[in-house]
């Protein structure tokens, strides 16, 4: 039932989404908010089917598929609302002047869509990052048609929901071509996507080999295209000293439910804890131990992603010096995950870059410093992540000045005094960082701010108010905040 698609499949597929391109492009706000809008209520009345399919492609409980559904459509709804109110576009006018010397231009921005847009659903989020997640969401927005390559872990999931999107789309009279749903079990299938002439950009979260794959690609093109991956990081968490020493207890029981939780799976997973010898830090890791003991470990998402977290987790523990201070019992089974600490003193960190990748699953690693001159230079020599965490007081913080300095670098996402599993659906937040946690750290997956990803600048220079877009016209008709002449305002623009 679901085989790959083929090469002329694929031309078929984008010859009609750059012909609806050409049309969805000019719809208005209103119309793309519709849309939407209307794609969480087609998705919404797939009820206990959609949940049931789900939880058995990929083990995930029922409960926290709820949850997800429920994040799905809200992101649905609410880069809707943001989409109409046109924030996004970054409307800029600066308002001519003929009567200087020389004649001031009349110069108005703002962002328009690139084009069709290829979307790779994701393996440990089969709604809100798949079909119809954030992706899918800001490149509707945006104005862009969208092309799913569904996940092979969850393809009846990705299924039902595509089937959803295209009802969505014809309530709404939608173009043909706005939307498909394309099968690929061979990576050949995903290739052909990215280096299609047809295709202008790329969404894609998942793996560090598997976004660099897709970047490398689409910049092999005659014509390079943007590919915005996000791709994981092992998020960091540094435990400074008073707050250990005062709080280790409540440390170890945060960071024990957000190591085991969902078996780890999550992208920001805190995969490395850093801190400083000391009798507080052997208190916490008993607490740790204590309290990732209580998890009872379960099937992982699915036999590849289980695979690759006992390679990747032995790869991890085979390396010099690294000690086990846990591991739950090795099961018969080798779909379910093993819930693993580990420990390394920092000097083996500092020496061993292997030590530094993603080990995705219930996977943490301790790296024991002897001194704050130590922990710094393991700061350091991180590489770009999606969050770095701190456990600090106020002391601490003062205290450690320029060890905020170097994290601020490091990562997308600061936190302090909690744990980095939990990406708020929000304008504020940051979901990317610095290579190698995404591909472009300018831009997040998660908030209304993604929208821009799929959205190009183009100014208009001395056109006549009757010939510009409804953005940039003289009368506001959509009542947008533009910025005019330097002031961020919804009025009017008088003619001179």
């Amino acid at each position: 039932m679901y085989t790959d698609h083929k090469p002329q499949e694929i031309d078929q597929i984008l010859a009609k989404s750059k012909a609806a391109f050409y049309q969805y492009k000019n719809s208005s706000l209103k119309e793309r908010a519709n849309f939407m809008c209307a794609i969480a209520v087609e998705i919404e009345a797939l009820g206990e089917e959609l949940i049931k399919v789900a939880a058995e492609e990929t083990h995930l409980s029922e409960k926290r598929l709820y949850a997800e559904l429920k994040r799905t459509i809200f992101q649905l709804n609410s880069y809707a609302d943001a989409a109409e109110q046109g924030n996004w576009l970054e409307a800029r006018i600066d308002v001519g002047n003929a009567n200087v010397t020389p004649p001031k231009p009349d110069l108005r921005k703002m962002l328009v869509p690139l084009g069709s847009v290829v979307i790779f659903g994701a393996s440990n989020f089969p709604f809100a990052y798949s079909t119809a997640g954030g992706d899918t969401a800001c490149a509707f927005a945006a104005g862009c048609p969208v092309i799913v390559k569904a996940h092979p872990a969850h393809v009846k999931t990705s299924t039902l929901v595509a089937n959803a999107i295209l009802a969505a789309a014809d309530k709404c009279n939608m173009p043909e071509g706005i939307f498909a749903h394309v099968y690929g079990a061979d990576f050949k299938v995903g290739e052909y996507l990215v280096k299609h002439d047809m295709v202008k950009a790329v969404g894609f979260t998942g793996s560090y080999g598997g976004g660099r794959a897709l970047f490398d690609l689409a910049n092999q093109r005659k014509t390079p295209i943007p590919v915005f991956a996000e791709m994981g990081s092992v998020n960091p968490v540094f435990l400074l000293p008073n707050k250990l020493e005062e709080d280790y207890q409540w440390i170890a029981e945060q960071l024990s439910r957000s190591i085991t939780q969902d078996m780890g799976q999550f992208c920001t997973n805190p995969g490395l804890v850093i801190a400083i010898r000391s009798d507080a830090l052997d208190l916490y890791i008993n607490q740790l131990i204590a309290g990732v003991k209580k998890v009872e470990p379960v099937e992982m998402l699915h036999k590849g992603i289980a695979k690759s977290f006992r390679e990747n987790r032995e790869k991890a523990l085979t390396q010099d010096s690294v000690d086990v201070i846990y591991q739950s019992d090795m099961d018969e089974n080798d779909q379910k995950g093993i819930i693993t600490i580990a420990a390394v003193s920092g000097k083996s960190f500092l020496s061993n870059h292997q030590l530094h990748e993603e080990v995705f699953g219930p996977y943490s690693l301790l790296v024991v410093c002897e001194d704050e001159q130590e922990l710094l230079t393991v700061a350091e020599n991180l590489e770009g992540q999606l969050t770095t965490t701190l456990m600090a007081t106020s002391t601490d913080i003062e205290n450690h000045s320029h060890l905020l300095n170097v994290l601020r670098e490091k990562c997308g996402r600061l936190v302090l005094n909690g744990v980095p599993t939990g990406v708020e659906v929000a304008l504020a937040m940051h979901h990317g960082g610095p290579f190698p946690s995404s591909t472009d750290s300018r831009f997040t997956a998660v908030g209304a701010d993604g929208i821009k990803r799929f959205a190009r600048p183009v100014s208009f220079q001395n056109w006549d108010n009757e010939f510009l877009p409804e953005e940039l016209k003289n009368q506001n008709p959509l009542r947008i905040w533009r910025t005019v002449n330097n002031e961020l305002t919804k009025n009017v623009i008088l003619e001179i």
